[in-house]
């Protein structure tokens, strides 16, 4: 009898080691979110800004060659953060299960738990440095207004 209540106890304090990283797992999934319908939305504009090509004056492929560097530019970034950050949701994961692998097994598994974590925020800041890159150059292709030129002297 009080092997089980042992057991239960223990297993009690795993579920409450467990719980920060599903918060961090529920952080990362809203971070995806937003990413991946920012991923769409550059795929949308890119697909505009090829459809023009066909029916463009020769002035104005320039400058729409242009804007569609930027949007394959933007769309990388977004493509190694969403990498980034789900790599670090598979990290977060495993660390989970290990928690409770290590607990079963009765085995300290405090150092490779920590590397895993440690390697997982690595990661995660990996993929919001990207994410944020994204947003930076987002910002400055951004043409708001009939005409840029003159916003530009002033």
């Amino acid at each position: 009898m009080l092997r089980d209540s042992q057991t239960i106890g223990t297993m009690a304090h795993v579920i409450q080691l467990s719980v920060a990283p599903v918060f961090l797992l529920t952080a990362i999934g809203t971070m995806l979110s937003v990413m991946t319908n920012r991923l769409a939305r550059v795929i949308d504009r890119a697909r505009f800004h090829e459809g023009k090509l066909e029916h463009a004056e020769p002035e104005a492929v320039p400058r729409l060659h242009l804007a569609l560097a930027v949007l394959k530019r933007r769309a990388d970034l977004i493509g190694h953060a969403i990498f980034l950050c789900t790599a670090t949701a598979v990290l977060v994961c495993t660390v989970i299960a290990m928690l409770f692998i290590g607990d079963y097994l009765r085995y300290d598994i405090s150092l490779p738990v920590a590397l895993l974590f440690i390697v997982g925020m690595i990661l995660m800041v990996s993929g919001l440095i990207c994410f944020l890159r994204e947003i930076f150059i987002a910002k400055a292709s951004l043409q708001i207004g009939p005409n840029q030129d003159l916003d530009r002297r002033h």
